[in-house]
């Protein structure tokens, strides 16, 4: 049953008849308890939910939202906000991994030290495994591999989905806490939050490759679609490093809001969300500089990619 007071809908009353674009960018913002839609460097929605959200992830039409304090996690529907329901969960719901059909989520136990598959229609655990000590952002790859960034132990654990056994423990710089796979799956790159450094992971062989510095505070990291730059966000400097993805030099510095975390890239764009400016960075991946700066609702800390709505309401 939907309460009612958990329905929303993304409003866009100057932008309906428009032809939909191709991705929309979600932006979840924790203490303003809201969700924003962008699409090609603008919003265009934005839907409540009734508690602060931590982490948002897309498959399969859905777009799910963990709230760790809450013990629990929200479902609502990409195209309209609309809550589709409220599944509670018995830990500390952090880190989101969404399957492409958005039939089965897998969530990170900040305080449970473990990860745990999930059905996204009713909430079932189906499996769970033991990660290290207070796991963070969490991705899962097209082969069915997931990879858990345990920030506390500092290591990256991954784990085969279906009967959900680790398959390697990997030692990485000083509490890691981003992640983000190459578009040929070949490379994972951590960002290390106190080791102010990204280490990249060879993938097949589930080993790290390197170390190297970025800035200070690594808090979000993503890769270009063609795999030529990977972009890491440094908190406490409020700005973005651009790394050149075959050399590992960094080929831009640019800055953004404060406190920078999440970061996403679509269509020749990056977006950052900027905890304390309340706002959203948007970067031209041409010029690498920043075009435009969103306001959001206060607290944005999270962001994902899903194909865009069939239609914007009024």
């Amino acid at each position: 049953m939907i309460r009612p007071a958990l329905v929303a809908l993304f409003l866009a009353p100057a932008l309906a008849g428009l032809p939909v674009r191709a991705a929309t960018v979600y932006v979840a913002s924790q203490q303003g308890a809201q969700v924003t839609r962008v699409e090609a460097g603008a919003v265009v929605g934005h839907a409540t939910v009734a508690e602060a959200p931590a982490t948002v992830a897309a498959g399969g039409g859905s777009v799910f939202l963990s709230h760790p304090d809450g013990h629990a996690i929200t479902v609502t529907d990409a195209a309209t906000g609309v809550v589709l329901r409220r599944l509670p969960y018995r830990g500390q719901a952090f880190g989101l991994a969404a399957s492409a059909d958005g039939r089965t989520l897998f969530v990170a136990d900040w305080s449970g030290h473990r990860v745990d598959r999930l059905s996204a229609a009713d909430g079932t655990v189906e499996a769970s495994a033991e990660t290290g000590r207070d796991p963070a952002h969490i991705t899962l790859d097209r082969a069915g591999r997931l990879y858990v960034a345990d920030r506390e132990s500092h290591q990256i654990s991954v784990f085969e989905t279906e009967r959900m056994t680790r398959l390697a423990t990997i030692s990485v710089g000083t509490a890691p806490f981003a992640l983000a796979l190459s578009p040929d799956e070949r490379r994972l790159y951590v960002g290390n939050v106190r080791s102010n450094d990204l280490t990249v992971i060879d993938t097949q062989a589930l080993k790290p490759l390197t170390t190297v510095p970025v800035g200070p505070m690594p808090y979000g990291v993503s890769v270009s679609p063609d795999g030529a730059r990977v972009l890491v966000t440094n908190q406490q400097a409020g700005t973005v490093t651009v790394l050149d993805a075959g050399t590992l030099a960094i080929a831009a510095t640019v800055g953004v809001g404060r406190y920078p975390e999440g970061i996403v890239i679509e269509d020749g764009r990056a977006y950052v969300a900027n905890w304390f400016s309340d706002s959203v960075s948007v970067l031209d991946l041409a010029t690498l500089k920043e075009v435009a700066r969103l306001p959001v609702a206060e607290g944005p800390r999270s962001l994902a990619v899903a194909a865009a709505a069939k239609e914007i309401l009024r």
